[in-house]
C-alpha cells in the first residue's frame, strides 16, 4: 500500500481510554510531546498481562505463529493461514483502508488470536480484566469491533464471535455492531490528531495519576486555576462551566453563587443532565480555599475521646492481580500515650498464606484490646472495614475480633472533610499529609509501588531478595500510620477562626 496515506492503529482505541479517558493525550501525542514512561507497576501489568497470553497459548495443541513475521508481511501470511483453515493463529495482522473525516486512512489491527469455529473464525483477545462491561472497560469493546470489522473487509464476511480470554480464565464473547462503534471512534481520534488548537479536557486527579502528560497538563491546569481542580468537580461539570466562560475558579467565584451552581444543569450518564444540587456550597468554598491558599476551618473536628486509638492500615491486590482480592499486609500501631511497636501481619505465599495473614492480624488486633481495652482502630477512607467485612465473611471471625474492630473503627477522611476544607485536588492521605509538612523516608512510595513490590517478591526465587522488598512495604505502611497519626494531632489542634 502507498506510504503517502496516513495510518492508524488499533493502539489509538486503547490510547483513547488509558489509563483513563482523554481527548487531550491523543492530541498531545500526534504533536510529539514527551510522555513520562511507564511506572513499576503497570510494567508488572504487562509482565502479567504477556505471562497470562503464553500460558493460554500453550492450551492449543496447533497455532501458526506469526508474532515474529515482519509487520508488511503477516498480513499476507494471516490471509494464507485462514485460507489454510488453520485451528489457531497467533498475532495475526489486518490492514484496510477507510475514509475518516474526508480523507483515506490505512488502519492497521493485531488481535492476538483467530480462533477456527464450525462457523468460521472467532477473533479473540487474552486480557487480565474479569469484568467486560462496556462500562468498566470500553477499550476493549472498540478494539475487538474494530478486528471483527477489518476480519469483515479482509475476508468479505464477519468474524464466528469476539472473544476474550479473561483474567478468570473463562471465555467470554462480546456483541458486533459491525465496527460502527469503532469507526465512530476512529473519526473522533482522526478530528483530535488534526485539531488546530489542543482540546479542553478536565484534569482530575484519579483521570491523570496515572497518564504520562501528567507533567505537562497539571502544571498548566494550575497556572489557569482551572476550576477542575476543585473536589466535586467531576469532567461533567468542568465541562459545563467551561462552556459557560467560567473555566477557573476565580471566575466560578464571580460568576455563580450557591444557589445558581446548585440549580446547574450539568451532563449525566449518557445523554442525560442532572442539577449540581447540595454539593454546590462544598464547591464554592473549596473555590475560595484555593483562591486564599490557605485552609478554611469549618467546626472543631469531632474526634473521639480517648488516650490512645489504633492507626489502621491495608495493603492490598486487586481481583485482577489474584484469584480474590487479596490484603497481603495488615498494619497496626498504637498511638497516644501510651504508643507501641509497628505490628504488621503478612499473608504468606503458600495456598493458606491469605487465610495465615486474616489470623495474624486477629491475633494481634485481639492483644491489643486486651492491653487497651475499647480502643478507636482509626483508618482513612473505607478500605479498611470494606475487607474486615469482606475477611470475615470469607475465613470467618470465631472470636468475634474482627465484629468488635469494625464497632470501633473510626474513619478520619469524613471527619477530616466536614472539619476542614483544604486547598488540595484530593483528600488522599498521600496529598493531605504533605500539606500539613509530614515527610516520608522513602523516596519512592504508593500504593500502585506498593503491589509492584509485593508481586516481585512473590515472583523472587531469592529470599534475601524478598525479605529485602517486603522490609521495603512494611516501612511504607508504618509510614502510612505514621501520616495518619500526623494528620490526627494536626486535626487536633484546628479551631474555627473567631
Amino acid at each position: 500500500m502507498s506510504r503517502d496515506v496516513p495510518r492508524l492503529t488499533s493502539s489509538e482505541v486503547y490510547g483513547y481510554f488509558q489509563p483513563s479517558r482523554c481527548e487531550l493525550r491523543i492530541y498531545l501525542r500526534a504533536r510529539g510531546e514527551t510522555e513520562a514512561p511507564a511506572g513499576p507497576y503497570a510494567e508488572i501489568l504487562r509482565r502479567l498481562g504477556e505471562r497470562h497470553e503464553a500460558r493460554h497459548l500453550e492450551s492449543f495443541p496447533e497455532v501458526v505463529n506469526l508474532e515474529a513475521v515482519a509487520p508488511d508481511r503477516r498480513v499476507a501470511e494471516t490471509e494464507r493461514a485462514v485460507a489454510g483453515h488453520a485451528a489457531a493463529i497467533y498475532h495475526p495482522r489486518f490492514r484496510n483502508r477507510v475514509v475518516l473525516a474526508g480523507r483515506e486512512w490505512e488502519v492497521g489491527g493485531e488481535p492476538d488470536l483467530l480462533v477456527r469455529a464450525p462457523e468460521g473464525y472467532a477473533i479473540r483477545d487474552v486480557k487480565l480484566s474479569r469484568r467486560l462491561g462496556e462500562r468498566e472497560h470500553p477499550e476493549i469493546h472498540r478494539q475487538l469491533e474494530l478486528y471483527g470489522w477489518q476480519f469483515e473487509q479482509t475476508f468479505g464476511k464477519p468474524p464466528a464471535r469476539l472473544e476474550v480470554f479473561t483474567g478468570a480464565g473463562t471465555v467470554e464473547s462480546l456483541p458486533f455492531d459491525g465496527g460502527a462503534a469503532a469507526l465512530d471512534l476512529l473519526r473522533r481520534i482522526v478530528e483530535i490528531r488534526g485539531a488546530s488548537a489542543a482540546p479542553y479536557s478536565p484534569v482530575g486527579w484519579t483521570k491523570c495519576g496515572g497518564c504520562g502528560f501528567f507533567a505537562h497538563c497539571w502544571p498548566h491546569a494550575v497556572k489557569n486555576r482551572d476550576v477542575a481542580l476543585l473536589p466535586g468537580v467531576d469532567q461533567g461539570l468542568a465541562l459545563a462551566l467551561h462552556e459557560r466562560g467560567l473555566a477557573s475558579y476565580p471566575a466560578l467565584l464571580r460568576g455563580m453563587d450557591e444557589p445558581a451552581l446548585a440549580a446547574l444543569r450539568r451532563p449525566w450518564g449518557t445523554g442525560q443532565t442532572k442539577q449540581v444540587g447540595k454539593p454546590a456550597g462544598d464547591i464554592l468554598l473549596h473555590a475560595r480555599a484555593f483562591e486564599r491558599q490557605a485552609e478554611i476551618v469549618l467546626a472543631k473536628p469531632a474526634l473521639p475521646a480517648g488516650e490512645n486509638f489504633v492507626m489502621f492500615d491495608l495493603e492490598g491486590l486487586p481481583p485482577q492481580l489474584d484469584e480474590l482480592q487479596k490484603i497481603y499486609l495488615w498494619g497496626l500501631q498504637v498511638y497516644g500515650r501510651r504508643p507501641g511497636v509497628y505490628q504488621p501481619a503478612l499473608a504468606g505465599f503458600g495456598a493458606e498464606g491469605d487465610a495465615q495473614g486474616w489470623r495474624e492480624f486477629l491475633g494481634r488486633a485481639k492483644e491489643i484490646f486486651r492491653e487497651h481495652a475499647d480502643i478507636p482502630f482509626i483508618h482513612w477512607h473505607h478500605y479498611e472495614t470494606t475487607n474486615v467485612r469482606l475477611y470475615r465473611e470469607r475465613y470467618g471471625d470465631p472470636e468475634g475480633i474482627a465484629g468488635r474492630i469494625l464497632d470501633h473503627c473510626v474513619d478520619l477522611l469524613p471527619l477530616t472533610r466536614r472539619a476542614v476544607i483544604l486547598p488540595l485536588s484530593s483528600y488522599s492521605l498521600k496529598v493531605v499529609e504533605k500539606y500539613i509538612g509530614f515527610e516520608r523516608t522513602l523516596e519512592e512510595y504508593g500504593g500502585d509501588w506498593a503491589m509492584a513490590k509485593y508481586i516481585e517478591a512473590v515472583e523472587t526465587e531469592d529470599e534475601a531478595d524478598r525479605q529485602a522488598r517486603l522490609e521495603e512495604i512494611m516501612l511504607y505502611n508504618k509510614e502510612d500510620l505514621a501520616a495518619m497519626w500526623g494528620v490526627w494531632e494536626w486535626l487536633s489542634r484546628l479551631a474555627p477562626a473567631g
